[in-house]
């Protein structure tokens, strides 16, 4: 592969920026992994982000394996066309995008819109060809099969559920499903961790190999423990503005919903994550807590709320990838 030339000030500046995304993927995804414990009332709001937080961060030691970083590093564009202005593009997308859904309290995907920013500034330099289609189909195929099997998994968990503690009374089941939901919301927010760090990881290593900064077998150390730090610390900061679209407007949750639906993404992340496809954790999730909704009766889903966020995500990759390729203009005369 072909080496750039990069200025260390440019360098330093896409990495700073880099990680101002990962920091606002925690930010805009808080309330993913929050809202469902929040909202069943098991824990309160900061006690919940410490945890989230918390367990992101943990998630380091965990996923040893980065195949969803060498999915977005190698996977999704043509090495050969990255360059500084190319990365630069992608991360003004995908921040402009988080920052658009943020402000609206729409519940988008912060992956996607990384996605269409690479594929919007890859496009706008080189055209269609630079485009890695094997790896965009995979990831276009799980827009569908990870809300789907978070739909699939959630249901069957509340059902399963149901089943078994059908002679129970349902204080009994409130108390045991609130202690249990801390440790679904843990899981969850370990594979938000797993799956979310690694795609800034896989942008900042496209960049330092373009640049000659590192080899392609795995990327350096520092560039791992800070994404995962960045993200643990949006996290933190949390994303209050989605917390009620998920955690309410889909359908009403008590903590055995809660349980199951966090349950239901935390399973479809770790799966994700372990094939290096860099799923949508907004997607996983809301498709989970729609299952378990509509395990009960279809009507205890407000389908016109679920509705919304599906148009969110229809025009989240089209959108970030607009915009990145006017910002990919735009960085050719600045950068």
């Amino acid at each position: 592969m072909h080496t750039v030339q990069i200025s260390f000030h440019i360098l330093a500046f896409l990495i700073v920026l880099a990680l101002l995304f990962d920091f606002m993927n925690g930010f805009h995804d808080a309330a993913n992994a929050i809202a469902t414990v929040v909202s069943t009332g098991v824990l309160r709001p900061q006690t919940a982000v410490a945890m989230a937080a918390f367990f992101n961060l943990a998630a380091v030691f965990v996923f040893h394996q980065l195949h969803v970083a060498a999915s977005v590093g190698k996977g999704t564009i043509d090495p050969a066309v990255v360059d500084h202005v190319v990365v630069f593009g992608a991360l003004v997308g995908a921040i402009f995008w988080n920052l658009v859904t943020w402000y609206y309290g729409i519940p988008s995907s912060s992956s996607h819109a990384l996605i269409g920013g690479l594929v919007g500034a890859a496009v706008a330099k080189a055209g269609t060809g630079s485009l890695v289609s094997s790896g965009l189909i995979k990831i276009v195929l799980f827009i569908v099969l990870s809300p789907l099997l978070g739909f699939i998994l959630g249901s069957i968990m509340m059902l399963l559920v149901s089943w078994i503690f059908v002679r129970s009374t349902p204080r009994k089941i409130d108390g045991w499903f609130r202690r249990a939901q801390l440790l679904s919301a843990s899981m969850y927010s370990l594979g938000h961790g797993g799956n979310d760090a690694q795609k800034t990881i896989g942008i900042i290593w496209m960049l330092l190999i373009a640049s000659g900064y590192s080899g392609t077998d795995n990327p350096p150390m520092w560039v791992i423990i800070s994404c995962y730090c960045a993200i643990s610390l949006g996290t933190l900061f949390g994303g209050w503005r989605i917390v009620k679209t998920m955690g309410q407007k889909i359908t009403k949750l008590k903590p055995v919903g809660g349980f199951c639906a966090e349950t239901g993404g935390a399973i479809t992340l770790f799966i994700a994550t372990a094939m290096g496809v860099p799923v949508s954790t907004t997607h996983t999730i809301t498709g989970a807590i729609v299952g378990v909704g509509a395990s009960h009766k279809m009507s205890a889903v407000r389908w016109g709320v679920a509705g919304n966020i599906v148009w969110a995500w229809i025009f989240t990759i089209p959108a970030s990838a607009f915009v990145a390729a006017i910002a990919w203009w735009i960085g050719m005369r600045i950068l």
